[in-house]
């Protein structure tokens, strides 16, 4: 973390870069700059800036807003970009919050899916149950909040057909995923229910390897990477704010690309 005192700037375009300055973490840095775009100044000028809590607080209402504002454009019928198997990155890479080294092992003969929340079905499923559902693949691009995207082709569940399937409230805000890496995060119904959302099975063809999320992983086009959950051993469905892993720390909520 940068531990520079600010100073006090003459002018509210380098009251911003020096806000911007604040933050270490380079993804988080790119989501902030382009969340400012949406009125970042006006947050900003009223704060103190002799202290990073202030800045961090700003910033938080900020994210917030542009929040609400990706929200309001999200158009559910709106398909992202598929491409020719030929275009696909090979090899695909791996990104995680640890390294492939610590890939999470996961033994698909006893997983199970866990439901819980606003589901009428709460049974749990197998993976051999999840690959008896209808299946689809797509090819589509993978952007990551630090700057890269690569090409990539998932086939699985269409979630819309799952989360109908098992009852779920499709009324309700907020579809939240818990992982076997520890990892979590959470979707609006929106997006969960976007033709493209993918519960993914395999990868290019193949059985999902585990770098990529085996057994299961939701795979969102329409959201930057790190809504993209890996290894999901529970799901819920709630009119309650979830948050997640990344989104607890600062990153924006709705994550769309």
């Amino acid at each position: 973390m940068i531990k520079k005192k600010i100073a006090m700037p003459g002018d509210s375009v380098a009251m911003l870069n020096d806000a911007i300055r604040t933050i270490s973490q380079p993804s988080r840095r790119a989501f902030l700059q382009r969340s400012l775009t949406l009125g970042g100044l006006s947050l900003l000028t009223g704060c103190s800036i002799s202290d990073n809590s202030s800045i961090e607080a700003a910033l938080m209402k900020v994210s917030k807003l542009n929040d609400k504002a990706q929200a309001l454009l999200f158009d559910p019928n709106r398909l992202a970009p598929t491409y020719p198997d030929s275009m696909i990155t090979r090899p695909f890479p791996f990104n995680a919050f640890y390294g492939e080294d610590e890939v999470q092992e996961v033994d698909g003969n006893a997983w199970r899916l866990e439901l819980s929340g606003l589901v009428m079905d709460k049974k749990p499923w197998s993976l051999a149950q999840l690959r008896n559902l209808p299946q689809t693949d797509q090819v589509t691009r993978h952007i990551c909040v630090e700057g890269w995207s690569a090409i990539g082709k998932w086939g699985g569940v269409p979630f819309s057909h799952f989360l109908k399937r098992v009852g779920a409230d499709l009324s309700a805000k907020y579809v939240g995923f818990k992982c076997a890496d520890d990892y979590y995060t959470s979707i609006d119904m929106a997006t969960a229910l976007h033709p493209q959302t993918l519960m993914a099975l395999t990868y290019d063809g193949e059985e999902l390897p585990p770098k990529y999320g085996y057994p299961m992983k939701l795979r969102m086009p329409t959201k930057l990477g790190y809504k993209n959950p890996k290894h999901i051993q529970a799901m819920f469905v709630t009119n309650t704010y979830p948050g997640g892993y990344w989104e607890d720390q600062g990153y924006n909520w709705f994550g769309g690309s």
